[in-house]
């Protein structure tokens, strides 16, 4: 599970990847379209889709003379379900965690001498 997590981090690292899924959001798009608000060449755009497809991101398919590009929902489960492990911690109640500790030091603290004698 790792790597597929290495591998899906790896191709979501880029921004003009990210840039890609989300404009599949929408609807599948024909390369050409998807490189079209891109400033670079098809060959490097191509780049960015293998990496993706490599990733199980996206999928790749001819349809005539066209290769269309697919979002693949499920792909981002796995690191979905990694990264929500995180989300598990709620938010630090800073006054709660200072009683906490508090409490915590006096009930760690030895009794003082004047208050061992009044016993």
């Amino acid at each position: 599970m790792a790597s597929n997590l290495d591998t899906t981090f790896a191709a979501l690292a880029d921004p003009t990847r990210r840039a890609i899924l989300s404009m599949l959001l929408e609807d599948d798009m024909a390369v050409t379209d998807v490189a079209e608000p891109f400033q670079m060449s098809l060959a490097a755009i191509s780049k960015h889709l293998g990496v993706l497809t490599a990733a199980g991101l996206i999928s790749q398919e001819k349809r005539g003379r066209v290769k269309w590009c697919k979002l693949e929902p499920d792909a981002l489960h796995a690191a979905a379900v990694w990264m929500q492990a995180f989300g598990m911690m709620g938010p630090l109640d800073l006054d709660a965690f200072e009683g906490f500790l508090q409490r915590e030091l006096d009930m760690k603290t030895p009794p003082t001498a004047d208050a061992a004698d009044g016993d």
